[in-house]
């Protein structure tokens, strides 16, 4: 399969495998939502009846009062009572096979490059980290203000120059996932990045 670089307009070879996968959207979601799931603290807690301090004594008796019967102040029904089923830190990750995880990212890849949103450079490169280069730079690349930009490594005054854009995002290939791949309208990638890529989806 063919692909042609942005800016110098030559080609290079690029596996099918990996950027021309049908785009199967439930396998996507599902690696999305594990992802995000797995994002969660899950240190939300609260207190039942039984965990609020106080309300050991019964608040009146029984009968006789004419109002209605209580056993504690700590009820739920009551105004600083206990939940009545109340929330427990907990594990919100959600297993997602490796198998299904490059299968999402060959399809989100695939569908980007059907889509005309990812452009593939020999380097993407700055002589100063300049936010206001760098600007200009991605604008000339992808036509947009909102990019994702994946290398092998990432340089210091890449990082620099781009880390004031709130739009703009840089990565290298291990930190790529697919919530940040869909986040951005495009995505700018190296050669090498790229071939990278073609290593551990293929």
């Amino acid at each position: 399969m063919q692909l042609t670089l942005q800016g110098d307009g030559s080609t290079i070879e690029v596996s099918e495998t990996v950027l021309g996968a049908d785009y199967r959207e439930p396998l996507v979601h599902q690696v999305v939502v594990s992802y995000l799931s797995g994002a969660r603290a899950g240190t939300k807690a609260q207190k039942t009846r039984s965990e609020v301090s106080g309300g050991g004594v019964k608040p009146w008796r029984q009968k006789g009062t004419g109002r209605a019967r209580a056993g504690t102040i700590r009820s739920p029904l009551w105004r600083s009572g206990g939940q009545t089923f109340a929330a427990k830190p907990r594990d919100h990750s959600v297993k997602v096979n490796r198998k299904m995880y490059r299968g999402a990212l060959r399809s989100i890849l695939s569908e980007l490059l059907r889509q005309e949103r990812l452009q593939v450079v020999t380097a993407f490169e700055l002589d100063s980290p300049r936010t206001r280069d760098a600007l200009e730079k991605v604008r000339s690349v992808a036509g947009s203000d909102d990019v994702l930009i994946v290398d092998t490594e990432v340089s210091e005054s890449l990082y620099l120059a781009v880390r004031n854009l709130p739009r703009v995002d840089v990565r290298d290939t291990v930190g790529l996932d697919p919530v940040t791949l869909l986040a951005h309208e495009n995505v700018v990638m190296t050669t090498d990045a790229l071939r990278r890529v073609e290593e551990w989806l293929a």
